[in-house]
């Protein structure tokens, strides 16, 4: 007799994480490598940075790390803000996320780049990938059942690892399967960054565009409302 494996929501796939896991590596290595040595993704240099420079008065300083916090936090107001607001939208809320995303790529690829970490432009893009992680990391909280990051590693190293020490215990494959997931999420999170080492010296600043090719596609695919059945026999 065949049972029928329960539909899931295509933005909880696990292609839909895959693709944007890339592209969160992507920013990561691209705002190193480009933007004055920064890691944009997540905000915890920053506020380790902040309260280094504001013990040693260096207030010139504090403010280059305090508005990268200030736009992550702005962008979970907005990506909340157009969650509240999903009846009165032609799109999915979460496509409007993305199509956010797109335009924020594009004047992040429109500003020069320096080599001077305090660079205005390079503090400019730092900023707003800073709120595209954030808008991402808000909207999209869920990759094949299970609850994942897809724009920072931590979090998804300490879960997975903590699943596959519970199958260690139990032997409940579930845990072996979502342990396996949130590692291979992070070897994703990998290998956006690697193509962005090798798309960075080709082409320099210009190469944020790259992200435009994943996050397109996740705008794609999100007008399938489903994953598709799979019969369990």
């Amino acid at each position: 007799m065949q049972r029928w494996r329960p539909k899931r929501p295509m933005h909880e796939t696990f292609l839909i994480g895959a693709l944007l896991t890339i592209v969160g590596g992507y920013f990561d290595a691209y705002t190193y490598l480009t933007r004055g040595g920064v890691f944009a993704n997540a905000q915890t240099g920053n506020i380790v940075l902040l309260a280094v420079n504001l013990a040693e008065n260096r207030w010139d300083k504090v403010l280059s790390y305090l508005i990268p916090v200030l736009a992550f936090i702005l962008g979970v107001f907005t990506a909340e803000l157009i969650h509240k607001t999903k009846n009165h939208l032609p799109l999915h809320w979460r496509q409007s996320i993305i199509a956010l995303e797109l335009a924020a790529v594009g004047v992040v690829a429109m500003l020069p780049t320096s080599a001077k970490g305090l660079d205005p432009f390079n503090m400019t893009a730092n900023v707003i990938i800073s709120y595209i992680c954030s808008l991402q990391v808000q909207s999209f909280r869920r990759i094949h059942g299970i609850v994942c990051a897809t724009t920072m590693c931590t979090g998804n190293l300490r879960s997975g690892t903590d699943l596959l020490m519970q199958y260690q215990k139990n032997k409940n494959k579930q845990h072996l399967k979502d342990g396996l997931k949130y590692y291979l999420i992070n070897l994703f999170f990998i290998l956006g960054a690697f193509i962005s080492v090798f798309v960075t010296r080709l082409t320099g600043g210009l190469s944020v565009l790259f992200c435009m090719l994943p996050l397109l596609l996740v705008f794609i695919l999100m007008f399938i409302k489903e994953e598709k059945t799979e019969a369990l026999h």
